[in-house]
């Protein structure tokens, strides 16, 4: 596992900024970001999660998580992030309609 970490965060050090998605949801913002690596001969993708927070003292800090996705993933990583999606819409919520968020509640985020 800390392989894993040293690898990501060693990639991205040597990496290229390809394309990014910001996806705005609530209180959070995901990134997807397409990266090359060193000598642009590779990409991969990073997903981050961004989630701020109000400490103590007022001040804001933003909550990250991130994870790094190869190419040879890709294929198995959307299946299971199809199937988890498609049980907890069909089997749990059972075809009830999802809550969006509306940019109003978007921009209140922002505020805290």
């Amino acid at each position: 596992m800390y392989e894993d970490y040293e690898r990501g965060h060693s990639q991205e050090r040597n990496s290229e900024d390809v394309y990014s998605k910001p996806v705005r949801a609530g209180k959070r913002t995901y990134f997807f970001d397409v990266k090359a690596t060193k000598g642009n001969n590779d990409f991969y993708l990073t997903i981050t999660e961004s989630k701020r927070r109000v400490e103590r003292d007022g001040s804001f800090v933003f909550d990250k998580h991130k994870i790094f996705l190869y190419k040879e993933d890709f294929e198995k990583f959307q299946e299971g992030l199809q199937e988890a999606v498609q049980y907890i819409l069909h089997d749990l919520l059972h075809d009830q309609p999802i809550r969006q968020y509306t940019p109003r509640e978007d921009q209140e985020s922002e505020e805290f």
